[in-house]
């Protein structure tokens, strides 16, 4: 199916739904692709590839709406979704807010931020990438295995359209190499990992220092003590840190402050964190993980502080959201062509601070390094937070020791006011942080 082909299918779908007597409506068209490869021992362990697609449609009929989904792109199965989504429609309840972008506020202006991935590698070459990196974590001295070591590719395209003129075409595409290293010492054993992946393989980091870097954090967890319960200051490492970021970005938005159940939704305009802390969202990065050039109702997008020297400058806001809270749209709305939209954020970064993480360690003087995180608790009213971690003890400045089952607790207000970041940001994702030092923070061990 040729991409004149899927865009001819999303136009007709449209207007086959606005006849069946919609009054407005909007649908995707995705289709993806992915090669995945598993080693064990020095060997082949599997090769899985898969090829997906399916289409979604959204009709509206006053202030009644109804979506479907399928995967049937045939004449008569997209003639069913018409008239089963219409029908869904005109029997679903109002919905006051419901709607689409109205065309006079549609993003015309295409931004190319080159989304798109390799061409697809052979098995064998994803296989070597998976050898060579489980080679480097089974060289590390104490290391007895590997629970999983695998290099995989994906290539996605997405079609959207809506009855209000808006149409657009979105790829992406991606390479990766992950293990996870099993380390043994007197009868204990423990495991860690590392994975990187990227837009492009040349801006990889090699697979051996992926291996490598498994094996060693995987070693440096045996002979974990626990500790006793305390209040101490806490450094999240950079690779958990941007948690703490997305639960921020849950508070903020729209649809949660307009239910009430936030607890920052009185807080607009106010310090919320520390002077100094920037948190940007930029969907126009090139190459980034969540890059776009409109949001999921059509809108155009921009650059955006949402947290400017510690002060909170905006929610998370889509069409229905807005109209709930007497706000405009601000281009943050979720993917929701085909599907009632929400709202999200692109490539989020708490902006990097001026000590690494030995510095924080240093300035912090004693305290936990927390270097994995299981089952945070969050009340979503008031902010109360705790996690089960493990990770490392620190004293003047260094590690001491490694650490597990220990609960660390307090209240996420107090805690982003108390939040210094590092220095160490690292773009591993669609929402990033570096390593961050939050003192006072309440222990629960022994």
């Amino acid at each position: 199916m040729t991409q004149e082909n899927k865009a001819d299918i999303l136009s007709s779908l449209i207007e086959a739904t606005i006849k069946a007597g919609a009054d407005a409506a909007d649908a995707s068209l995705a289709t993806s692709e992915s090669l995945s490869v598993e080693v064990r021992n020095g060997a082949l362990e599997g090769v899985e590839r898969e090829e997906a697609g399916g289409v979604s449609l959204r009709a509206l009929v006053g202030q009644r709406q109804a979506h479907v989904s399928g995967s049937d792109m045939s004449p008569d199965g997209l003639k069913a979704m018409v008239e089963r989504v219409v029908a869904m429609a005109k029997a679903a309840p109002e919905d006051k807010y419901c709607g689409i972008t109205p065309a006079d506020e549609i993003a015309t202006e295409y931004v190319n931020l080159m989304l798109e991935g390799d061409e697809c590698p052979s098995a064998d070459l994803l296989k070597e990438r998976a050898l060579e990196a489980e080679a480097a974590a089974l060289e590390v001295s104490g290391v007895q295995q590997t629970g999983h070591a695998g290099a995989t590719w994906s290539a996605s395209t997405g079609y959207v359209a809506a009855s209000n003129g808006f149409s657009a075409m979105k790829v992406g595409g991606s390479t990766s190499v992950a293990v996870m290293a099993i380390a043994q010492k007197d009868g204990a054993m423990e495991r860690d990992y590392d994975s990187w992946a990227k837009r492009k393989y040349a801006d990889m980091p090699t697979p051996a220092s992926v291996g490598l870097s498994a094996g060693q954090r995987a070693v440096a967890r045996l002979g974990a003590q626990k500790i006793k319960s305390q209040t101490a200051a806490i450094i999240y490492d950079n690779r958990l840190s941007s948690r703490l970021i997305s639960s921020f970005v849950s508070a903020i938005s729209g649809p949660a402050v307009a239910r009430g159940v936030s607890f920052l939704k009185d807080k607009m305009g106010e310090q919320v964190f520390a002077a100094g802390v920037d948190i940007i969202d930029n969907p126009l990065e090139i190459s980034g993980w969540g890059s776009r050039w409109f949001d999921g109702e059509g809108r155009p997008v921009s650059k955006k502080k949402l947290i400017d020297d510690g002060v909170l400058t905006q929610w998370l806001l889509s069409g229905p959201s807005a109209k709930q809270l007497g706000l405009k749209p601000n281009g943050m709305a979720s993917s929701g062509f085909g599907d009632p939209p929400g709202v999200t954020t692109t490539n989020l970064n708490l902006a990097a601070g001026e000590l690494d993480q030995a510095g924080l360690m240093k300035q912090a003087g004693s305290g936990l390094l927390v270097t994995d995180m299981f089952g945070p608790s969050i009340n979503s009213n008031t902010g109360d937070y705790s996690v089960g971690v493990s990770g490392f003890w620190f004293e003047g400045g260094d590690i001491v020791h490694p650490v597990s089952e220990v609960t660390i607790a307090g209240d996420l207000p107090s805690m982003f006011k108390r939040l210094i970041p590092g220095s160490d940001l690292e773009n591993r994702g669609s929402t990033n942080a570096p390593s961050i030092l939050i003192d006072g923070m309440s222990l629960a061990g022994l």
